[in-house]
């Protein structure tokens, strides 16, 4: 991000929200890192590894068959560390992360929301805004007409309006190119050193997609537990 100010004023409300959620969650306000993860590749190992052997480790086969990629779009409470109805499939276009959106609201409903993510496109989509504005019962008239007049006029005006304090679901935007300030990141690491490692083969994208969704589940039952985050927004002295 250009401007220096802009940035600290985003990193630090970022900051902010994750040292205050578990006191929000207490309130009925769900704080959520959201992002999504793409081209997550179903590799099948060509030949069966060979087992250990007295004084030998085991022999991993490098050689690989390519069976198709899928994604995931995926919710982490902050509080909790829960990941919440997430989405596995290839594709992660407007509508997809709108069905994702609904999919963690109807968990909850009553709850309010503060989702925090990054500025991609789609984060910042009409789809967005006319999602959360029936739920804030935001007229058509105000909303305006797409890329001409309103709140959908830009992206600009839909991420002010997405971001508006006062609605029950309200998106923290993290600064540009600072991927490292949203949780659900550290997660995908977890992810993929315990599932998506050299040693693991499979054979569909199917098979990569259930392995997915049994460590989803396996996660949120025995290991899901809120970060200990200790960056407050202060920039490192040398």
């Amino acid at each position: 991000m250009k401007d220096p100010e802009e940035f600290n004023v985003r990193v630090k409300e970022v900051c902010k929200v994750y040292k205050e959620a578990p006191y929000l969650e207490a309130e009925g306000i769900k704080v959520l890192c959201i992002d999504e993860k793409t081209g997550i590749q179903a590799l099948e190992h060509k030949y069966s590894s060979k087992p250990m052997k007295i004084g030998e480790v085991e022999k991993v086969e490098q050689e690989y068959v390519r069976r198709g990629t899928t994604g995931i779009i995926a919710s982490r409470n902050v509080a909790t560390g829960e990941i919440v109805a997430p989405l596995i499939q290839p594709t992660r276009t407007e509508e997809d992360f709108i069905l994702h959106i609904k999919s963690v609201i109807e968990e909850s409903p009553e709850s309010k929301y503060i989702l925090v993510m990054d500025q991609l496109n789609i984060h910042k989509s009409e789809a967005l805004v006319r999602f959360i504005a029936q739920r804030n019962g935001t007229g058509e008239t105000e909303l305006g007409v797409k890329d001409k007049s309103g709140i959908l006029k830009n992206m600009e005006t839909r991420a002010l309006f997405l971001s508006d304090k006062s609605h029950d679901i309200r998106i923290v935007y993290t600064p540009k190119h600072s991927s490292w300030l949203n949780q659900i990141e550290i997660w995908f690491s977890i992810v993929t050193r315990r599932l998506l490692n050299k040693r693991a083969s499979f054979r569909s994208i199917k098979d990569l997609e259930d392995k997915l969704c049994e460590f989803i589940a396996f996660y949120n039952e025995h290991m899901a537990k809120p970060f200990k985050w200790t960056y407050a927004g202060k920039l490192l002295q040398a």
